[in-house]
């Protein structure tokens, strides 16, 4: 009997637990053939406070955890003791879902095994010149690498122009999502809204669920939402999430009374109820010079239950909403309040967008189905 092939995955984002969810989607796919295990920081600084990373007794991927340092600025966090002594194991192929040009991803490349097989996971999708040391970090962790994953079609586009990444074979990958826990439930929607002080029926609502900056496009969702109470339309809103824009929110639900909600502090384990509240999401996503839209992990989330999406074209935002949502502008206001009057007016074409979208969460973001191509990725890159 062939032995499984040993899989260690390493990543800052496993010390939240749905991320490990990558790393269960592997495990429960490879059918036996492979053994995943995965790599986590101790403890992490979270936007909702301090992470102690815990294995949950349903997790069937072994945990691992080490120390980091300077967790608050990603670009020069590394990881502490037990590092190489994690990496001296046996393994067939090291996932480090770290970028290449920041410490910790050179870090892992300088301390693998010569001979393991190393793969990086990439959200970077603008073309950066990067200033010492963090070039040098890429070209070195580059060097090391026998290949490398995208997730999204805009992050393909960006790095295979450079010539260590056109170099190395790679794979377009999405994220994925809970098509269980995050699936319709127009029942606990109702909930929430009672919660919220709202009456279960009566407009539907708006929302909105992401941080409070101003590159997620808070300024062009507020302006549509005002030209579309000018005009008459009936709405509420609801937005979900934490950031500097806090003030500036709750300044325009004080103008427009009993139509707004804002919650903040909100656990990921309490979205898909506040997702089943909304009757569309909106995602105006606005890029910057240094920044785009990287996937949109809230439009998956949306799709899976069942709530038709709106987003602008921002960066990844078109190839992960498809067919199944709209996509509007950046910055154009009007467009973006024509739409938004529309969908209030025409509740068949609402609950056709989320059939749409329950569709496409099942069959492109699912975590087995997204677990399954990683797996084919890797044994592509092993049969090398």
């Amino acid at each position: 009997m062939t032995a499984a092939r040993r899989v260690l995955t390493i990543g800052h984002s496993y010390c939240v637990r749905r991320n490990r969810e990558l790393a269960e989607a592997m495990n429960t796919g490879g059918g036996g053939a492979w053994s995943i295990t995965v790599a986590a920081p101790e403890r992490f600084p979270g936007d909702l406070g301090p992470i102690e990373t815990r294995r949950e007794e349903f997790e069937g991927a072994e945990l691992r955890t080490l120390p980091v340092h300077g967790a608050r600025r990603i670009h020069v966090m590394r990881y502490g003791r037990g590092l190489q002594a994690l990496l001296d194991e046996p393994w067939d192929l090291v996932h480090c879902w770290e970028e290449p040009y920041v410490l910790a991803g050179a870090q892992v490349a300088r301390a693998h095994r010569p001979g393991t097989a190393l793969v990086y996971a990439s959200f970077q999708n603008i073309a950066k010149r990067y200033p010492p040391p963090f070039g040098a970090f890429e070209r070195y962790s580059l060097r090391q690498a026998a290949g490398w994953i995208a997730f999204g079609r805009t992050v393909e586009a960006t790095l295979q122009t450079r010539p260590a990444y056109a170099a190395r074979p790679h794979a377009v990958i999405p994220f994925g999502v809970d098509v269980t826990r995050f699936a319709p439930d127009r029942a606990a929607g109702m909930a929430l809204r009672a919660r919220l002080g709202w009456k279960p029926d009566g407009a539907p609502v708006i929302g909105y669920l992401g941080r409070f900056v101003e590159a997620k496009g808070l300024g062009v969702l507020l302006e549509a939402l005002h030209a579309l109470r000018a005009r008459g339309g009936d709405w509420r809103a609801l937005f979900v999430g934490g950031g500097p824009w806090d003030a500036r929110l709750r300044a325009f639900a004080e103008r427009h009374g009993d139509r707004v909600r804002i919650r903040t502090g909100v656990p990921h384990d309490d979205v898909p109820d506040h997702l089943r509240a909304m009757d569309m999401l909106c995602v105006p996503s606005q890029t910057t010079p240094n920044w785009r839209e990287q996937f949109g992990r809230m439009i998956v989330e949306a799709f899976a239950c069942g709530v038709p999406v709106v987003g602008s074209d921002s960066g990844e935002i078109p190839g992960v909403i498809g067919d199944a949502g709209l996509v509007v502008g950046e910055r154009d206001v009007p467009t973006w309040t024509r739409t938004l009057a529309d969908l209030l007016e025409d509740p068949a074409r609402r609950g056709a967008l989320g059939a749409r979208g329950r569709a496409r969460a099942e069959t492109t973001f699912a975590w087995p189905v997204v677990g399954r191509q990683h797996l084919a990725f890797f044994d592509r890159i092993l049969n090398r």
